[in-house]
């Protein structure tokens, strides 16, 4: 997004973007002493309240059991301890508002004195030093009425110095994070900008160029969520990016009493919906790109909930909870007055993200072993992303069938640099796609819609994957089907000027039996049936999944493929699976 484009979406000229609104008093950060006697009582009559309360409570008393953060480095970061201070901040900061408990505060305190006594908070890896900075200013800010004068001095001087003074010099000079269309904005503009707005009466000049920097910054990352609320960085980087936007602008709006129209930006308000339909109803998340498939509570859902009147992200943040063992102390601070299901809420069962060309096609909202895919086009360049144009993963019976492996150690060596296509879990091989001539797909394709269909008796997404091989396919076209809403299935046709092998992969970690055109796949005592439906002298195979250290081994895991008797010029395959006897 270029500068003037973004700057013309927002309703307010950078000139007038200041503190002039500050809200003097502390708290002014999130969450407001009206927050805080809310909180209580919501904690005194709401059983799931009570609950997450609970489960702060345990693990506040775990925190209180180990010793502060070290500065420690794994690879090139210093996040495992940003992120561990964050979190005790948090879960210690609202404990302490709501009950008072001196050896919580005294607790806390520790944590900080130790984490401003680091030599730096790691500033040549930013989203590290954004975190800790983040920490630091909900401390300040939510405590800042029972810290003593020293204990203030010190804690604003490591935000300054260890904080404030190394964004100031990304934001002046125009580079790195400042510049970036990902998470990497997000997070660092909105740790960043929380530590200037906690210290803003001490620092006005700091804060202020802070302030203006980041609202002419972070529409940069808010424009990837156009038009329709997709992420291109997978679902994980999506909790990411999206908890920080939102306590960026959470925290504008509770310093300053406006977000100057970030929130209004085109996507925003549907970044929520992406959530509810990236997830399956086995708990599990589509993990395109780096991102593991777990599912887990993601507080920011409870805010985007309130700002944007939609119960159902809400929903589903109450159902994740109850599941969870941990909870996230703005849970409580943004608990919802009303929740809604998808089913409720009359959803349509299938939905397709035109911005990062990912769909979901689901048999229902209400049965947990109901049919679910997640297929995408998607564009091998995004942030984050693996070689896997045309990539599908499939659930059904409550089991996970045809999976993504996820990411691979990002500390292997050049993970993010010159060996990351070497690497299987980021190869096009890894990825339920068609592989030709055993090569990767070009880093620099993206695949787009062609057609689209969402009907009770099909729900399917046609993707043109001709891009992926350009100097080998003339045509790649995949369709990815749900018939009846009880049978997936998937065609691809390809056409290339010369003889090429193709290659049909499905990696799954359930027992494969292979027989010719059939394979019955079983899990945990569920069955389900594939069948080759085109082209007739084609067989299933498995082959191993198993890439060489120190890469992870995949233990479990299996390639299921389509084996062609040769290489081809035109071929259709095309594979039914569905629920075996």
């Amino acid at each position: 997004m270029r500068r003037r484009e973004f700057l013309s979406a927002l309703p307010l000229l950078p000139s007038q973007i200041g503190l002039d609104t500050l809200r003097q008093p502390h708290p002014r950060l999130i969450a407001s002493n009206q927050d805080i006697s809310r909180v209580r009582r919501l904690v005194r009559s709401n059983e799931g309240a009570r609950s997450v309360y609970a489960k702060l409570s345990a693990e506040a008393a775990q925190i209180m059991k180990q010793p502060p953060v070290e500065y420690k480095l794994i690879g090139p970061r210093l996040l495992d301890k940003s992120r561990t201070a964050l979190g005790r901040v948090y879960t210690l900061g609202l404990l302490y508002r709501l009950e008072g408990d001196r050896p919580i505060l005294t607790r806390l305190v520790g944590e900080l004195r130790a984490a401003a006594a680091f030599k730096d908070w790691n500033p040549s890896h930013f989203l590290d030093t954004a975190e800790m900075t983040h920490a630091f200013a909900i401390a300040y800010d939510w405590l800042y009425h029972v810290l003593s004068d020293e204990e203030r001095v010190w804690i604003r001087e490591a935000i300054v110095n260890k904080g404030l003074e190394p964004a100031l010099a990304f934001y002046e000079n125009r580079r790195g994070w400042t510049l970036a269309t990902h998470n990497w904005n997000q997070v660092c503009n909105g740790g960043i900008t929380l530590g200037a707005l906690a210290i803003a009466e001490d620092e006005p000049a700091r804060a202020g160029r802070i302030l203006r920097s980041a609202v002419e910054s972070i529409p940069r990352a808010m424009a990837s969520y156009a038009p329709d609320g997709g992420w291109n960085e997978g679902p994980g980087y999506w909790a990411y990016a999206t908890r920080y936007n939102v306590a960026f602008l959470a925290g504008l709006d509770s310093a300053l009493g406006t977000d100057f129209g970030l929130s209004q930006m085109k996507g925003f308000d549907k970044a929520g919906d992406f959530r509810v339909y990236f997830s399956s109803p086995v708990g599990k998340t589509f993990n395109y790109a780096d991102a593991s498939d777990a599912l887990g509570p993601a507080e920011c859902t409870l805010w985007l909930a309130r700002r944007f009147n939609e119960p159902v992200y809400a929903w589903q943040e109450l159902e994740l909870l109850k599941q969870s063992k941990r909870a996230h102390a703005l849970d409580l601070v943004w608990w919802p007055g009303k929740i809604q299901s998808p089913a409720e809420a009359r959803w349509p069962l299938d939905k397709y993200y035109e911005g990062v060309q990912t769909a979901f096609l689901r048999g229902s909202w209400t049965d947990p072993g109901t049919m679910w895919i997640g297929a995408k086009g998607g564009d091998n360049k995004a942030n984050h992303s693996h070689l896997d144009l045309g990539t599908f993963v499939l659930d059904s019976q409550g089991e996970r069938w045809a999976l993504d492996l996820g990411p691979d150690d990002y500390n292997l060596p050049a993970y993010f640099g010159g060996k990351r296509w070497t690497y299987y879990r980021l190869r096009t091989e890894s990825h339920n796609t068609v592989l030709i001539d055993g090569e990767n797909q070009d880093p620099k394709a993206a695949a787009r819609l062609l057609t689209k269909q969402f009907t009770p008796p099909l729900a399917s997404v046609a993707y043109d994957l001709s891009a992926a091989y350009p100097a080998k396919l003339a045509r790649h076209e995949r369709t990815v089907m749900l018939r009846d809403r009880k049978v997936f299935a998937v065609r691809d046709e390809i056409a290339a000027p010369r003889d090429v092998d193709a290659l049909w992969g499905l990696m799954t970690d359930a027992a494969v039996q292979c027989d010719g055109r059939r394979a019955m796949l079983e899990k945990r005592g569920k069955r389900m049936e594939a069948r080759i439906t085109s082209p007739e002298n084609a067989k299933f195979e498995t082959v191993p999944a198993q890439p060489p250290a120190p890469q992870r081994r995949n233990e479990g895991v299996r390639k299921l493929v389509v084996r062609l008797p040769g290489k081809v010029r035109q071929v259709k395959i095309e594979v039914e699976i569905a629920n075996g006897a």
